[in-house]
């Protein structure tokens, strides 16, 4: 295009040249249509109705798709026009994506020990629209799915390729507080201080956290505290990628830490990529002020 911009009728024009243009072509289900993921279906959907069970099961129709879908692997029949339609609309900037509708329609039961074929066909890309979300093009595909080589159902998959639209950046909301009350006021106290205190029993000398009104293994009321070293390993995490937060930036690692005294706290790993944390990582305590009112203990993964 000799770096000018896309007249849009003729980009329009070479998007409509895909319609009609396999998706993928002679597909098979990973599986026969079968009991056991009929009677998960149901399970999960709280579908109780006698058709989906006995000798003469049928499959619940709104499982139609399940038969065809391939898990997170690549399709091998999916077409080189398909993915050619989507690098184009991405190269000119469409490239986020959301799923918006899909359509079924049910020509005949399907049953155990049933093979499922399919095909699939850009059936059509629409011009361009504005929504919400972003300007951009619905791309419609067009599934039929065979059962032993008989029509048994079509499905109709809409997605939206779009330009996401700017919108004015928020001011950060402030990050949740965390709840203190009588039973452990003390430990907020100490971590102000950049103190992170650890309950010991006055009875028989067990260390517990989080705080508790009493001993929860002598049953002894009275405690004191010691001060944690700040020495601890990473004893389980996870990585948080969804739902966010207004005032998190994901992903992020939270993790329990094992404390060199013997308890176990939950705190975020700061300092290393969050896709570095593991299970046995050294950590070294750290206090973080968030804003004027609110300092966390946080921990500073170890790396060799």
């Amino acid at each position: 295009m000799n770096g000018e911009p896309e007249i849009p009728e003729e980009f329009e024009a070479r998007l409509k040249a895909y319609e009609g243009r396999p998706a993928a072509a002679t597909g098979v289900g990973r599986d026969p249509v079968n009991a056991p993921m009929i009677r998960h279906w149901c399970e999960a959907m709280g579908d109780t109705s006698p058709a989906y069970t006995g000798p003469d099961a049928i499959a619940p129709p709104t499982m139609l798709q399940a038969w065809t879908m391939a898990g997170l692997t690549r399709r091998p029949e999916r077409t080189a026009a398909y993915d050619e339609l989507l690098t184009l609309l991405d190269a000119s900037g469409h490239d986020a994506v959301v799923a918006t509708d899909c359509e079924q329609e049910y020509l005949r039961p399907l049953r155990p020990g049933d093979r499922i074929t399919f095909d699939s066909v850009i059936e059509s890309v629409s011009g361009r629209k504005a929504t919400k979300l972003g300007t951009g093009y619905f791309v419609t595909t067009r599934t039929d799915i065979r059962a032993d080589g008989t029509l048994a159902g079509t499905h109709r998959f809409r997605i939206l390729k779009y330009a996401p639209a700017h919108r004015p950046s928020k001011p950060r909301e402030p990050r949740p507080r965390p709840v203190v009350n009588r039973d452990n006021a003390g430990f907020w106290e100490g971590v102000a201080r950049h103190e992170l205190l650890i309950q010991r029993c006055t009875g028989c000398g067990a260390l517990r956290f989080p705080w508790l009104p009493g001993c929860n293994g002598c049953g002894w009321p009275d405690w004191d505290t010691v001060a944690a070293s700040g020495a601890g390993t990473v004893y389980s995490y996870v990585v948080m990628h969804h739902p966010p937060f207004p005032a998190f930036e994901p992903p992020y690692a939270v993790a329990l830490i094992e404390l060199a005294e013997g308890v176990r706290i939950v705190g975020n790993v700061v300092g290393v990529p969050y896709d570095e944390v593991r299970i046995g990582m050294p950590v070294r305590l750290e206090f973080r002020r968030y804003d004027d009112e609110l300092v966390l203990p946080v921990f500073q993964g170890v790396t060799p």
